[in-house]
């Protein structure tokens, strides 16, 4: 079969995130439940005033676009709001203005407390709002709840100009619950059913209006449930008590606990716990992290794959179930509007209307030139993490493809190097990471023009070809093994040749279509480290201009070095900071017993944490400079939480330990482990590997640092290298 060219295609941004409102000027509060969630306003609302990421949203479409409770003629007063540890519920206290009544008599500020719960389950948010009266006379006063529903498409709330939209129908009305419903052009009713356990006074398509008549001390319970169907899905069956089912939620996450001697470390953990909890959702292959709230509440293939990694030594279940989805999905065809090429594995996956309708390609999108070699470089770190050889078994065959996909489709020149171009005209231009449009440019400015070689992808190709050969060993497979091997030693003598540039100390960040390297100081040549594909000399100077200001922020090293043609430290990704490509940077030094830029990134995203609402780490900020007491600077459509920005904490703390499990051997080894001055105790319990399971202690003392094991049950080996 003819292999497809790539054309140099000159598209618009289409799906550029537009940003009208700041989060940082209109703070939000996110719950999740599987393809539910909701971003409430610190009220417990969802108000779209002008453009903005708030309401109800199932399966990528805005089910609630407004959702207000009020007095009548006057809003509530906000006492606190806060989402709970866990992400479970998230809690508004309100009380009353001054409301005057008929005659002399009136309800002074303050007398009646509202206590407004919210959470999700599985297609249903449930609304309880505890009404008590603090007043020593009977007060009467009328409670309205406003909803509307504007049935927008996910791509819509992000900014994409729609030529057609399907029609609302006219709403279903009854005594205490109005439905509200839209035929799409996919096909598909979806539909919005609002309903109270209090029989309201009026009931109308945006509105219900409760009488309240309170005596004094007396409390009631208002109880407002919104079900969220697409087609024919069946109502949804609540088996046993809310707080039951509340407890049960991310269950399968791993039960490791870390303790630490800094109460402010501890609550990242716990949050980052807690994201991972909300974010992991149960598939029919498994579990699988959605990428984030609210733009990315999906399944995206490198982000899997990376939050996979992160969470890989404390959780695999996560790793094994992104790794069976991404299997089941894997590409089988060429199809070119999809950037579909067979071995090819998937970039990211939407069910929203506009999906369905090809009004944009990700159905099923495979415009990623990185989720291949990741795919193969995860399941070789599974299998070391687990000694899983049945699930290695059951998917090699879609590994051997994924590595031919590399050597066949992904070098489309032959000079053994993988690039990108794109078959589709609607697809993304970068495929990269950094997958906005101007990521990757020459040192004057210029864009490079493709087909694009990143460099941190060959060393993705390079550490796959490298461990997979292992998996392949222990599958009979000698002689395969024996030529990955060969191929990832080729690959490593071409890239220093081709990638290394003396003027900049560092990896260009790409070789463009004429093969000219594009000279610029990135973190993509960072991420070199983590593959280990770089050579020993280049990588100690790489370390060096990493720690030094052009890239260190104080926060974390920047994606594009200060004083590149095209930094902007507020752009997304040329200037800002990430967390997950400061994660994979710091583990690209866990052996090495020089850590001092482990322990920079681990101070700086630590002390970000300490400023960041919740302690939540965001999808990204803005790469500023450090200014003493003040918080890093934050990006204003940063998804939060995000699924590899909650997983970098623990492989930062994995780089710092220099911990690696091997469940083959079995073994924990503890290389050159490092704590920083702000966290000089750590305890890690329930660690298990195969059927043995660890606890441990680490201690910092001095400069110094000792390893305890606090607990030992099963075969393994604990080896601690000074």
């Amino acid at each position: 079969m003819q292999k497809p060219g790539f054309d140099v295609i000159e598209v618009e941004n289409q799906f550029y995130v537009r940003a009208q409102l700041s989060l940082a000027d209109n703070q939000t509060n996110v719950l999740m439940e599987g393809d539910l969630f909701a971003v409430f306003d610190r009220h417990g609302d969802f108000r779209t005033l002008s453009s903005t990421e708030q309401g109800l949203f199932y399966k990528e479409m805005r089910h609630l676009s407004r959702l207000v409770l009020r007095l009548k003629d006057h809003a509530l007063l906000l006492l606190s709001s806060s989402v709970r540890q866990d992400n479970a519920v998230f809690t508004v206290d309100s009380t009353n203005p001054d409301l005057p009544l008929a005659g002399y008599r009136e309800i002074r500020r303050g007398t009646l407390h509202f206590s407004r719960s919210s959470f999700l389950w599985r297609n249903t948010c449930n609304q309880r709002v505890q009404v008590q009266n603090y007043d020593p006379e009977p007060v009467t006063f009328e409670l309205i709840l406003e909803f509307e529903a504007d049935f927008a498409d996910i791509f819509e709330v992000r900014g994409f100009q729609r030529e057609n939209r399907g029609r609302l129908l006219d709403p279903q009305v009854e005594p205490s619950a109005s439905t509200l419903i839209y035929q799409g052009l996919d096909g598909l009713k979806r539909v919005t059913r609002v309903e109270s356990n209090i029989l309201p006074a009026v009931v109308s398509s945006n509105q219900m209006r409760f009488p309240m008549e309170l005596s004094s001390g007396q409390r009631i319970e208002l109880a407002i449930d919104i079900h969220c169907y697409v087609g024919q899905e069946a109502e949804p069956h609540f088996e046993g008590k809310i707080p039951d089912l509340l407890s049960k939620r991310g269950a399968e996450i791993s039960e490791v606990e870390i303790y630490t001697s800094n109460e402010q470390f501890n609550d990242w953990i716990n949050r980052s716990v807690a994201d991972l909890r909300m974010l992991v959702t149960p598939t029919s292959e498994g579990l699988y992290p959605y990428a984030g709230v609210p733009w990315f509440s999906t399944i995206f293939g490198r982000d899997g794959i990376i939050t996979g990694l992160e969470f890989l030594w404390m959780c695999p279940e996560v790793a094994k179930g992104v790794l069976s989805s991404l299997s089941a999905t894997q590409a089988s065809d060429f199809d070119p509007d999809r950037d579909a090429e067979p071995g090819k594995i998937l970039h990211e996956m939407r069910q929203s209307e506009m999906a369905h309708t090809r009004e944009v390609p990700f159905g099923r999108y495979y415009g990623s030139v990185d989720s291949t070699p990741l795919f193969v470089l995860l399941a070789a770190a599974y299998y070391k993490r687990t000694g899983d050889l049945e699930l290695v078994s059951r998917i090699c065959s879609n590994i051997e493809r994924a590595l031919d996909w590399i050597d066949e489709y992904g070098d489309c020149d032959r000079d053994g190097f993988v690039e990108y171009g794109h078959s589709s005209r609607h697809g993304l231009l970068q495929q990269g990471w950094k997958d906005s449009q101007d990521s990757v440019f020459h040192s004057d400015g210029t864009l490079a023009e493709g087909p694009i070689a990143l460099c941190e992808v060959q060393g993705y190709v390079y550490a796959a070809k490298r461990e997979i050969a292992d998996v392949f060993e222990r599958l009979g497979k000698q002689q395969k093994a024996a030529v990955l091997r060969k191929e990832a030693a080729l690959l490593k003598e071409r890239f220093h040749k081709a990638f290394w540039c003396e003027k900049i100390s560092s990896y260009a960040i790409a070789l463009d279509g004429k093969k000219r390297p594009c000279e610029v100081r990135s973190s993509n040549a960072g991420q070199v480290l983590f593959t280990e594909l770089g050579s020993a000399d280049h990588c100690r100077l790489l370390v060096s201009e990493l720690q030094s200001d052009l890239f260190y922020s104080g926060w974390g090293v920047r994606t594009i070095a200060a004083g590149e043609a095209r930094y902007n430290p507020m752009s997304y990704h040329n200037g800002s900071v990430w967390p997950h490509d400061n994660a994979l940077i710091a583990y690209g030094l866990r052996n090495e017993k020089e850590k001092g830029l482990v322990e920079k990134i681990f101070t700086g995203l630590f002390e970000a944490s300490t400023f960041l609402e919740l302690h939540r780490m965001p999808e990204l900020f803005c790469g500023f400079p450090k200014r003493t007491g003040d918080g890093p600077t934050l990006y204003p459509i940063a998804c939060a939480p995000q699924a590899w920005a909650a997983g970098a904490v623990f492989l930062i703390l994995q780089s710092c330990l220099g911990l690696q499990i091997d469940a083959v051997t079995p073994a924990i080894r503890l290389t050159h482990s490092m704590l920083p001055e702000s966290v000089p105790y750590v305890r890690i319990t329930g660690l298990r590997v195969g059927s043995a399971e660890v606890s441990l202690e680490i201690t910092r003392r001095n400069k110094t640092v000792s390893t305890a094991i606090l607990n030992r049950r099963g075969e393994i080996d604990i080896v601690a290298i000074k």
